[in-house]
């Protein structure tokens, strides 16, 4: 395993960081198709053997119980102070007033609750998950610095948002003298690159660690764009809104990636993930793994070297597409 600071930070983190939205149960929170307790802790444990250290969660995946299940088996397989743990907070977690977003109180609320169910007292990264529009900035950075100052979080971090978003927080914050982000995990991967345009710049030009999600695209660039959809791609509602499989350019990038996989005679997830790797500024994807081949694939996918050629196939079909993934 490879590791690299986040960002312009002395954090040292692998560079690859596993997702943990796939673990937590079932019946809990709007995941089908998630990995209950005993189906997930393999896979925890076979990250931490394979040398990966940030395993990151949400406290809105399967109603916390994501948190709950990472926790345990964290705390089972590994010393606190070699895993890095990271957590979100956005999402709604109960009905009526003040039960998500980001506002001085849901914030206060959230830390708490989601240290609870991960049987820590700090988490090392604690990111918002989407912006929040009803909730002025400068009250959740303050809020954010004063959790960082109460030691519940070592570092803070945002997702998915524009990037005048994201300058302006960060701007709030050095006005103030409070706790600037140092990560951004955002939507990135062959089938979205809209992040190229703004955000990468931005996070580049401030060193910011980017630790992008869905860099498979849910499993799209894994398999033939004309090969039958899996069992979670018929659960995951939130895939649909996210890419269109019909689209030419789309079903193009697809092809792209399953000609030179078959070349190199690797499997296509291989090829996708090693283009994300390759590209100026990505810190660490966030790997989802529910078979062990997933893991193994992301592994092998560290040793992968692209040529400027190879990269340039890839990329060569894509077209704009609407921003995603920011809701």
């Amino acid at each position: 395993m490879d590791y690299t600071k986040l960002g312009a930070t002395g954090l040292d983190i692998s560079r690859l960081c596993l997702g943990c939205m796939s673990y937590g149960v079932p019946e809990r929170g709007t995941h089908a198709w998630t990995l209950g307790e005993e189906q997930s802790r393999p896979f925890i444990r076979r990250a931490i053997d394979l040398g990966i250290n940030v395993f990151d969660t949400a406290n809105i995946y399967s109603d916390g119980t994501s948190e709950e299940i990472v926790g345990r088996a964290l705390k089972d397989f590994a010393r606190r102070d070699e895993v890095v743990i990271a957590t979100k907070v956005h999402g709604r977690m109960r009905p009526g007033p003040n039960g998500a977003g980001l506002s001085r109180r849901a914030i206060m609320t959230e830390i708490d609750n989601s240290l609870r169910r991960l049987g820590t007292d700090h988490v090392d990264l604690y990111q918002i998950h989407r912006w929040d529009h009803e909730t002025p900035i400068a009250e959740t950075m303050e809020a954010l610095h004063d959790v960082v100052k109460s030691g519940k979080a070592r570092y803070i971090g945002a997702s998915s948002m524009f990037a005048w978003q994201f300058a302006k927080a960060q701007h709030v914050a050095d006005l103030n003298g409070w706790t600037r982000f140092v990560s951004m995990q955002n939507h990135l991967n062959l089938l979205y690159r809209e992040e190229e345009r703004e955000m990468l710049p931005l996070c580049a030009d401030q060193g910011i660690g980017v630790i992008p999600w869905s860099p498979l695209a849910r499993g799209r660039l894994t398999r033939p764009a004309g090969a039958a959809a899996t069992s979670r791609a018929g659960l995951d509602k939130y895939q649909a809104t996210l890419y269109a499989a019909t689209e030419a350019s789309d079903r193009a990038v697809i092809d792209a990636v399953e000609k030179l996989a078959t070349a190199r005679g690797v499997p296509m997830a291989q090829v996708a993930l090693a283009w994300l790797l390759c590209k100026p500024g990505i810190t660490a994807p966030i790997i989802g793994a529910t078979k062990p081949e997933h893991l193994d694939d992301a592994i092998a996918a560290l040793s992968i070297r692209l040529d400027s050629a190879e990269i340039a196939a890839l990329e060569a079909p894509y077209v704009p597409h609407a921003v995603a993934g920011h809701d």
